[in-house]
């Protein structure tokens, strides 16, 4: 296959000369050896220029995009994307700023001061963490009561009155590698924006901004398209590692052109390099297991929630049942006397039939003996007659 990057970057270096160099360090060696067959493909790969490297690896981002360093990069970024120019005045150390260990699935997550005050926290995920919504909700909170004990500690200190018009707004920017669940009903969108409205027209600054990009969805949506503005470039520098795909970026937008320069002359320092994707590698295989117990307490929260609901089901069925059985036997117990009044009905019923049948019977003897005395009486009298 024909290695088009190294006609840009002649800095790119064969493999054989990448296998040598590490075949000569027995600690190298060691250590490429100990990756997995398919890892040390994808470190051969990206660093010979058959594939691009993958930007959102977190040293590679904070090699290339470091705001400490090379600040008009991220300022760029970040101005496009929230659609006003911003200067970032300070990185802030995030002590303080993040939640009780919730940063395990997190590549990168730098919290930076514009010169506004506004604060904004920029996280790059591999694996999307379950309740991205509710979680960023509690970041920016958490951002706004740090913003609000420094604007108040400052009040004091210059002995001034506090006011919440120091607070300044917070943006909360995450970048989904793999995005959650939650976002792959909108195939069509991949940059979402929050935007904050009353349903009378009320206007506030309410001050929290949630912007998401899920970069997955983005490459799906980019498929046999161009790249039509900065904004796309920017997303396609974070997610492509197709070389065909960067010489159209660089092509296009000749700023990213000293940005690859800048990865592969990191990847010509061959122990740094091989120590930062170690080191990737060992944050993925965290990743991965905390996003395999995200998933599977998520299951198993649902799996509970699913068997009370059961339960739940089968106890409003039982109890419905039991209702039907106690109204069938109220029925039962209805007919049952019903029955028994009928009987009862009957039996008077064929006492007086009896009655009246004796008394007609009685009545009936009666009169044959009445007819029987009659006849012998007539008997009598035609027999005296004759004579």
């Amino acid at each position: 296959m024909e290695n088009r990057l190294r006609n840009y970057f002649p800095l790119i270096r064969e493999r054989k000369e990448v296998l040598k160099e590490i075949g000569e360090s027995s600690g190298l060696q060691a250590l490429f050896r100990s990756w997995m067959p398919e890892r040390q493909e994808e470190f051969l790969d990206f660093c010979t220029g058959m594939k691009g490297v993958k930007i959102l690896y977190d040293s590679f981002f904070k090699e290339i995009m470091s705001p400490e360093y090379t600040p008009g990069r991220l300022n760029h970024f970040l101005s496009l994307l929230l659609g006003k120019k911003v200067v970032i005045r300070q990185v802030l150390p995030n002590e303080g700023g993040r939640i009780a260990d919730e940063n395990t699935l997190l590549v990168t997550d730098i919290l930076v001061e514009f010169e506004d005050g506004s604060l904004a926290d920029v996280e790059i995920q591999k694996l999307g963490y379950a309740f991205p919504g509710e979680r960023s909700a509690c970041y920016a909170a958490d951002l706004l009561l740090r913003q609000y004990k420094r604007a108040r500690d400052k009040r004091n200190r210059e002995k001034g009155k506090f006011s919440y018009k120091d607070i300044k707004n917070v943006y909360v920017i995450v970048l989904f590698e793999k995005s959650p669940v939650e976002f792959h009903s909108m195939e069509k969108e991949y940059l979402h924006k929050s935007d904050w409205s009353f349903d009378t027209g009320l206007e506030l600054d309410l001050l929290q901004n949630f912007i998401f990009i899920t970069l997955d969805i983005f490459q799906k949506n980019m498929e046999n398209k161009s790249i039509e503005n900065e904004l796309e470039a920017w997303l396609m520098f974070y997610s492509t590692q197709d070389p065909e795909r960067i010489i159209e970026l660089i092509n296009k937008y000749p700023m990213f052109r000293q940005m690859y320069g800048d990865v592969y002359e990191v990847c010509r320092n061959m122990e740094k390099v091989m120590g930062m994707f170690s080191e990737e590698l060992r944050e993925m295989d965290r990743n991965t297991v905390q996003y395999m117990i995200d998933e599977m307490q998520a299951t198993i929260d649902a799996q509970s929630a699913a068997l009370e609901e059961e339960k739940k089901r089968h106890e409003e069925e039982k109890k419905k049942h039991e209702e039907e059985i106690k109204r069938y036997e109220e029925e039962q117990k209805r007919h049952e006397e019903e029955q028994k009044k009928h009987e009862e009905e009957q039996k008077r019923h064929d006492e007086e039939n009896n009655k009246l049948l004796e008394m007609i019977t009685a009545q009936a003897a009666a009169l044959e003996k009445a007819l029987k005395r009659i006849e012998e009486l007539e008997r009598k009298n035609g027999s005296d007659s004759i004579k």
